[in-house]
C-alpha cells in the first residue's frame, strides 16, 4: 500500500541473474586445510609461547588513561634497555611495534621489567640436542614443569589505584582558574620584552659605574 500519490514500482527481475552470480562450495574444504596446516607448522617449529608477550601501555582518552592495558609490541627504546635485539625479540615470542615512542619514564621503565622478567623466566630449545649454542636454556631447564611454568603469561599491571572522595580545601577553593590562564598567558607574552628591558636597564646601571 502507497502513501499518498507515489508511483508504485514497477521491478523487472528477468535479467538472467544465475549466470551474473558467482558461487563457491569449497568453504569447508579450505577450512580443514588450514587447520591441517597451522597444526603442521605448529609442530615443525617446536615447543613455542602461546601467546606473544605485549607491553603495557594506556589507553588514548581521558575515559581510559587510568587503566594499562596490552599494547600492539614494545618499542626500540624498551628493547634495547632490555638487551634483548629487535631480530631476537621476534623470535623468542616478544612482539615489537618500531612507531611506539615512549612519552614517560614511568612508563618505559614498567616495560623494561616486563622484560627482564619474562628473560628470566624463558626458556630456549637447543636446534640440535647436546649442542647448546649461547643463550639456549640447559639442564633442569628443559623439563616439562619448567615449560609449562614459564609459558604463563605475564599480567598486565594494575594502573593507579582511583582517589576515593575528600573534602575540598580552603586553597582550592579560592583557587580561581581562569585568572590563572590569564595571567600565565600574558606572562609568557610579555616574557621576551620584559628580559630586554631588565637587560638594558642593567647596562645603563653599569655604564653609570663607570
Amino acid at each position: 500500500m502507497g502513501f499518498g500519490k507515489n508511483v508504485l514500482h514497477d521491478n523487472h527481475f528477468r535479467k538472467d541473474w544465475q549466470s551474473r552470480v558467482r558461487t563457491w562450495f569449497d568453504q569447508p574444504g579450505r577450512k580443514q586445510r588450514r587447520r591441517v596446516a597451522r597444526k603442521k607448522r605448529a609442530a615443525s617449529l617446536g615447543v613455542r609461547p602461546l601467546d606473544v608477550l605485549r607491553p603495557a601501555v594506556r589507553g588514548q582518552t581521558v575515559r581510559y588513561n587510568r587503566k594499562l592495558r596490552e599494547g600492539r609490541g614494545f618499542t626500540l627504546a624498551e628493547l634495547k634497555e632490555a638487551g634483548v635485539g629487535r631480530k631476537e625479540a621476534l623470535s623468542i615470542g616478544i612482539a615489537v611495534d618500531h612507531r611506539r615512542r615512549n612519552l614517560s619514564e614511568e612508563g618505559k621503565k614498567l616495560n623494561v621489567e616486563r622484560l627482564q622478567a619474562y628473560k628470566t623466566r624463558l626458556v630456549v630449545f637447543p636446534r640440535k640436542a647436546g649442542k647448546a649454542k649461547k643463550g639456549d636454556s640447559t639442564g633442569d631447564d628443559l623439563t616439562a614443569a619448567t615449560v609449562r611454568s614459564t609459558l604463563a603469561a605475564l599480567p598486565i599491571p594494575v594502573g593507579h589505584p582511583i582517589e576515593g572522595p575528600r573534602k575540598i580545601t580552603e586553597e582550592e577553593r579560592g583557587f580561581e582558574a581562569f585568572r590563572a590562564l590569564r595571567i600565565a598567558r600574558a606572562n609568557a607574552r610579555h616574557e621576551g620584552a620584559r628580559k630586554a628591558r631588565a637587560a638594558k636597564k642593567e647596562e645603563e646601571e653599569a655604564a653609570k659605574k663607570k
